[in-house]
């Protein structure tokens, strides 16, 4: 099996939505972002299947030092061996992958968030990170573009938090605010006990207006000139904001389990998106040409 092929396996064993939007990238962006999810499915799954914690920690330290070498050296995995070609080529920052794994061993250091503040960082090592590369990887010409990968990665790391409250929970993580847990006067042992209570669904509506606010500021901070380029950002957005909304329109059902949305109507939005978006970039060519 070769790098590539490894890093498609474990893409779609994942069976994340990400998938999806890549398949409309052209070949060498697209074996690139594979990579990068593979090497986010590689690190994450070290904290979330070893199960004594120093194992766990070692293992990371080890993923320290294989960036170390696929930046420096040789590198050894297939993940990183699959990256190789395109650290070069696509601009990627050597500290962005050690804050991906910073952000996972965060899972091993704690499992509460006294404030917002406290869980952004967390957010931006788990998410926001992978979005300053994946622009990199889809092709920018306006550094504003980072912005936008930014927030996005907030929008979707919010969602997931609000998606996945109760399999959270039952791992003994509680990703909710402390302080917002008190302004709305929700209990810890509610979320672990899986209570479904008038007062978590305020909370949880809050919690979903914050990621809704996230969407909205990335998309304005998208300049036109890189709009295409980021297509399967767009993409991933369609999807995993339509998923945001039906948590709402179904009044936050979480704690029930996850909420997902049916592989016919990701299709439908990838579709949508799709043809709303050439249309907006034929658009933009036509007003360009002399």
């Amino acid at each position: 099996m070769t790098p590539d092929q490894y890093c498609a396996q474990k893409t779609a064993a994942s069976g994340s939505s990400f998938s999806i939007s890549f398949r409309f990238l052209p070949p060498q962006r697209r074996r690139a972002i594979t990579a990068l999810y593979a090497f986010c499915r590689e690190v994450d799954d070290v904290v979330d299947e070893c199960k004594e914690e120093a194992v766990a920690r070692k293992k990371l330290d080890w993923w320290r030092e294989e960036v170390t070498r696929l930046y420096h050296t040789q590198p050894q995995h297939p993940v990183t061996r699959a990256l190789a070609p395109f650290i070069d080529a696509f601009a990627l920052a050597e500290e962005h992958f050690i804050e991906i794994i910073d952000g996972m061993e965060m899972d091993l250091d704690r499992n509460r968030y006294a404030t917002f503040s406290e869980l952004s960082l967390y957010c931006y090592r788990a998410a926001s990170v992978v979005g300053l590369l994946a622009a990199a990887i889809f092709g920018l010409e306006d550094r504003r573009t980072l912005n936008y990968a930014h927030d996005l990665g907030m929008a979707f790391q919010l969602t997931n938090i609000l998606r996945d409250v109760a399999e959270d929970a039952a791992r003994n993580r509680i990703y909710l605010p402390a302080d917002e847990l008190a302004r709305f006067g929700v209990s810890e042992a509610e979320i672990l006990q899986g209570h479904d209570t008038e007062a978590l669904h305020q909370l949880f509506a809050f919690q979903a207006a914050r990621a809704d606010s996230f969407y909205q500021k990335a998309l304005a901070e998208l300049p036109e000139v890189d709009r295409y380029r980021q297509l399967s950002g767009l993409l991933m957005a369609a999807i995993y904001h339509a998923t945001l909304r039906e948590i709402v329109a179904r009044d936050y059902p979480v704690m029930q389990g996850r909420v997902r949305l049916p592989l016919w109507r990701k299709l439908l939005l990838v579709g949508r998106t799709l043809r709303q978006e050439r249309r907006r970039y034929r658009r933009l060519s036509s007003n360009r040409s002399p």
